[in-house]
């Protein structure tokens, strides 16, 4: 099936849904989601929003905070454009209907997470993201002008290429006309055209074996736009969260937010010990690089699987109020927080990288955006501050939207893209082929591309991975499409990035620390 629509949303988190809102009063939109449209990071993230909000806070203070924690590898001015466009995002979004905690001032009860000089992190409660995504979603589905297509995968957007040219990652023209959608329950693969696409996929960080994020971010996007010959960028930089729930058995990890240790919870050994002062004055409250590096070394250090984070001394009525979801999934698994340590252990969290956009949101090939996880725009550097990724999926969905707009009258549909073409493929019987080599994938991710890295260790990681990518291509030029195979695909397309990034960066900086380059930034 052929579709025309004027916008394309790849995506149904924050930065995909805020984007089609805007977008929506100038023409026709159509958001993918690969599985229900609530299903996202952002209805997991817990901790908050950052903005500036009250004073004795300023622009200057959040703006060098960003800067230190990313290690100075940011862009400064896109530091700043954010920072200083964050107050105006988020009044809007309150007017589209998300709710945040208030004192009883009146005044929004702001809380302070680790790299913060200021109070600044807008909440509700430990469940942030799914209030953002609840208004959103609401306000999406009951615009006229926006469709949406849930339990669909994009397979690749379409460019030149399709059309029997050559597209290199040099040229300047390339242009992108939609994007081949699958309907897995049917099989179907559809042409969608569109005058403008948005990618707005989210992370990766279901190539590693533990990870906080849904199951759906498996790099799709990312992995779309470098097929294509988009251009990338710091791909080394992928974030650990230090505290994720020590449950072997669950998958998503559970994330402890690091509100909890802005509150006053305490990292400690497993003899009770507290132990980040070792590392950073800032102790259990130090920037999110540093507390995952103390933890892994503790771990090693005492040949333990986890670390405790200690809430016992927060009172009981602060953790009812600010914490329930965490206290009430503890309580889950038998742990009570108030009275027993909770067992964490770092997870892949956050990818700083990503496809490459200018201030607009704008990537290096024609009539393409990318917001949110997916894009590298340059705030984040070397590593994310707490709560900076769902204030710059806001401030750069709205920057594209506005470029998308002002370009869509002068865009014309191209109706000569063929359709998907699965001539001479054949349904694939050995799923084995697909989990095991995910399994591996994710085995190699974690034992050599994790927290702490070598060249040793980058270098088996290349070798091991050349020969998946060689199975992978062979199984999937042959086989009907399915979503498995396709994520597969995806994810050591992502994972290849990441290797090649890390090994060419020669000393250690921020998310990226190799014991071959020891200096610390």
């Amino acid at each position: 099936m052929r579709r025309k629509v004027d916008f394309l949303v790849i995506g149904s988190g924050i930065a995909g849904l805020s984007y089609a809102l805007k977008v929506a009063e100038h023409g026709k939109v159509l958001i993918i989601s690969k599985t229900k449209i609530l299903e996202t990071a952002t209805w997991y993230a817990q901790g908050g929003i950052a903005a500036v909000m009250y004073n004795p806070d300023t622009y200057n203070k959040h703006i060098q905070d960003t800067l230190v924690a990313g290690s100075f590898l940011n862009d400064e001015k896109i530091v700043t454009m954010t920072i200083t466009q964050s107050t105006e995002r988020i009044e809007e979004l309150i007017r589209w209907g998300a709710h945040f905690d208030k004192e009883s001032s009146g005044r929004y009860a702001l809380a302070r997470e680790g790299g913060h000089s200021e109070y600044r992190v807008l909440h509700h409660r430990d469940r942030t993201g799914s209030e953002i995504q609840r208004a959103l979603t609401e306000k999406v589905f009951q615009h006229p002008n926006i469709e949406v297509l849930e339990n669909h995968f994009t397979v690749d957007i379409i460019t030149q290429h399709h059309l029997g040219k050559i597209v290199r990652r040099t040229h300047t023209d390339t242009q992108c006309y939609g994007a081949y959608v699958l309907d897995p329950e049917t099989g179907i693969i559809d042409t969608i055209l569109a005058k403008t696409t948005m990618i707005a996929t989210g992370g990766a960080g279901n190539i590693y074996q533990t990870t906080t994020n849904p199951t759906i971010a498996t790099g799709d996007g990312i992995a779309m736009v470098y097929r294509a010959k988009g251009i990338v960028d710091n791909m080394e930089f992928v974030q650990f969260h230090p505290t994720s729930l020590y449950n072997h058995k669950e998958k998503p990890s559970f994330l402890i937010t690091e509100a909890l240790r802005g509150a006053g919870a305490i990292l400690k050994d497993q003899k009770g010990n507290e132990f980040m002062h070792k590392y950073d004055s800032r102790g259990s409250l130090a920037p999110r690089d540093i507390v995952a590096r103390a933890i892994d070394n503790e771990m090693k250090l005492s040949g333990s699987e986890y670390v405790y984070l200690d809430a016992r001394h927060i009172p009981e009525r602060e953790i009812l109020d600010h914490f329930p979801n965490i206290h009430a999934k503890c309580l889950s698994i038998g742990i009570n927080v108030m009275k027993e340590m909770i067992p964490v252990v770092p997870a892949a969290h956050y990818i700083c990288g990503g496809i490459k956009t200018d201030a607009d949101g704008r990537t290096s090939i024609n009539h393409l955006y990318a917001s949110g996880e997916v894009a590298s725009t340059g705030l984040h550097g070397a590593n994310r501050l707490a709560s900076n990724s769902l204030l710059e999926a806001l401030v750069f969905s709205h920057r594209a939207s506005e470029h998308a707009v002002k370009q869509i009258q002068e865009i014309e549909f191209m109706e000569s893209i063929p359709d998907w073409n699965a001539e001479g493929t054949v349904l694939n019987e050995e799923m084995i082929l697909i989990t095991q080599s995910r399994k591996e994938l994710q085995a190699i991710m974690s034992n050599y591309v994790g927290i702490v890295r070598s060249d040793l260790r980058l270098l088996r990681a290349a070798q091991r991975l050349e020969i998946l990518y060689r199975e992978t291509e062979a199984l999937y030029d042959k086989s009907v499409l399915s979503v498995e195979l396709c994520e597969l695909r995806n994810m050591i397309n992502v994972a290849h990035l990441i290797i090649k990034f890390a090994s060419q960066r020669k000393e250690s900086i921020g998310l990226h620390y190799s014991i071959d380059y020891p200096s610390k930034d």
